[in-house]
């Protein structure tokens, strides 16, 4: 996020080394194009999560179906970012970026009409691989756009709005489609928006690349697939089934995959990632803040929505719209981003909006288990307020340590940290959750076969098995709400110490040096 587009009359390609250069109107228009582009993939993580109930309902999903229809766009995001962030960089970046667009807006056709839940889940794989090639193609065009400092610090303030504030959209865009339409809504609506981001990216959009890039590596890429998909898998299993030789088999794929990949970029003349940029302790303090952040974050955010329902009773618009004030904070941070990263220092900007973020999910814990919707609104904007700020800093952080010819490959690395965040969250805190209110479930016995299992399965499917089944049913399933809520609180509460670590990392790792 550091270059600028030289102009017309200019001999120099994009990665031509020169001065920092002003931008102009468009610049800023392309800008928006690409913060479009990123706020919709933000959008797609979410968008499901107030769509769960209604799958539930049609698909026949199983609590297990449901975590992996919400994973597996990640899953497929974080194994193969590196690869896309590195070919990126070699064969341009714009033309990866419209690969990537026609792409998502064919996954996202498939994913509405899909007649199954692992019809689901393949198409939701689809988008992640889609999805791959447009994060990091998104972050490294606006790093050779802007090369003034103060307009790319600006800039990613806005690219990280479009982040932060589409996770936190995603609910309300949701909400407004299934109070009308089937749950295939949240995809369908994704083509005509696609389709003005592939025009505007055509058009105002710069090809760059690196123009000293080597041959792709295809070695690489399936050694770092290899990577990180067999370990997200083992942590799911592991804590799902418990220790088991599958898990175990797993996670030492993984870790072999990992030792040999480092081993061969060692070698290589161009690696696909440069393992030298994490000998810098800010750089890879930075990762480490971004995952353990986005970790505790989506976490609670898969399972708050449902909550809104589920608990408080809420239509999936009317939840969606509570859910409001987390997206208007995070958008709202591109005010003041600037001032408090220019008066604070990155590291310090950083730690200060964890310590926010950590604030609002503790008011959220306390909100949780009470009545009214106050304490619940006070929490989402501290919330939405303190990770728009972190996403803006971090982002800020990586970009600035590297050349701009690989911002590809450090924008994937970032955005890997970011989804693999995302994926562990949900496998992590929400397989936690789903423990918690299993736990606190009533004597179920009284209920028939069918039902019990359909209540210790998850809230949605026991909502609809005791619909109309008297007394019995409805003590069961208010005390059923209540484990659910529990569980809420006890996530909060982790996802908020999660935090506080990880505000403590920023302060100690990365440098707050002031910027004029």
């Amino acid at each position: 996020m550091t270059s600028a587009m030289p102009s017309p009359s200019a001999g120099a390609t994009p990665d031509t080394p020169h001065r920092p250069v002003r931008a102009g109107a468009r610049q800023w228009a392309a800008l928006g194009a690409l913060t479009l582009a990123v706020t919709l993939l933000a959008v797609d993580g979410t968008v499901l999560a107030l769509a769960m109930p209604a799958l539930t309902a049609d698909l026949g999903a199983t609590s297990t179906e449901v975590l992996w229809i919400g994973d597996a766009y990640s899953f497929a995001l974080a194994g193969l970012l590196i690869s896309m962030g590195t070919l990126a960089d070699r064969i341009g970046r714009k033309r990866l970026l419209l690969i990537g667009v026609a792409g998502f807006g064919f996954a996202s056709l498939v994913a509405a009409f899909a007649p199954t839940a692992d019809w689901l889940i393949a198409a939701r794989v689809l988008l992640g691989v889609a999805g791959a090639t447009l994060m990091p193609s998104t972050l490294s065009i606006v790093r050779n756009v802007f090369t003034d400092p103060a307009q790319r610090t600006r800039a990613i303030a806005v690219w990280s709005a479009g982040a932060s504030g589409g996770a936190a959209l995603g609910p309300l865009v949701g909400g407004a489609l299934l109070e009308h339409y089937w749950w295939g809504s949240v995809f369908v609506i994704n083509l005509p928006i696609m389709l003005l981001v592939l025009i505007s990216v055509a058009l105002l959009v710069p090809e760059s690349r690196n123009p000293a890039a080597a041959r792709f590596d295809l070695v690489s890429a399936v050694l770092s697939v290899a990577a990180v998909v067999p370990l997200v898998w083992a942590v799911k299993h592991t804590v799902k089934t418990g220790v088991d030789p599958a898990g175990l088999l797993a996670a030492a794929l993984s870790v072999g995959a990992a030792l040999v990949f480092v081993r061969r970029q060692r070698t290589l003349r161009t690696p696909l990632v440069d393992i030298t940029l994490f000998a810098r302790p800010a750089f890879t303090g930075t990762i480490l803040v971004s995952l353990i952040t986005i970790f505790a974050f989506s976490g609670l955010l898969f399972f708050f929505s449902q909550y809104l329902q589920l608990v408080r009773g809420h239509s999936p618009l009317e939840a969606g719209l509570r859910e409001l004030p987390a997206t208007l904070a995070s958008i709202a941070v591109v005010v003041v981003a600037v001032r408090v990263i220019v008066r604070l220092g990155v590291g310090r900007a950083l730690a200060a909006a964890l310590l926010v973020a950590a604030a609002g999910l503790g008011v959220l814990a306390l909100a949780e288990g009470a009545t009214g919707y106050a304490g619940l609104a006070a929490g989402l904007i501290l919330v939405g307020l303190g990770i728009g700020m972190a996403f803006t800093a971090s982002t800020d952080a990586i970009l600035s340590t590297v050349p701009r010819e690989r911002a590809g490959a450090a924008s994937a690395i970032s955005e890997m940290s970011y989804e693999l965040g995302v994926a562990l969250g949900i496998a992590l805190l929400g397989t936690l959750h789903m423990a918690l209110y299993r736990a606190g479930l009533p004597d179920l016995s009284g209920l028939t076969g069918p039902a019990r299992d359909a209540v210790t399965d998850s809230l949605a499917a026991g909502t609809q098995a005791l619909a109309g089944t008297g007394e019995q049913g409805s003590q069961i399933l208010a005390a059923a709400r209540d484990a659910f809520a529990h569980g809420m609180q006890v996530t909060s509460v982790i996802a908020a110490v999660l935090l506080v670590v990880s505000a403590l990392i920023a302060w100690k790792v990365i440098p707050s040096v002031r910027r004029s």
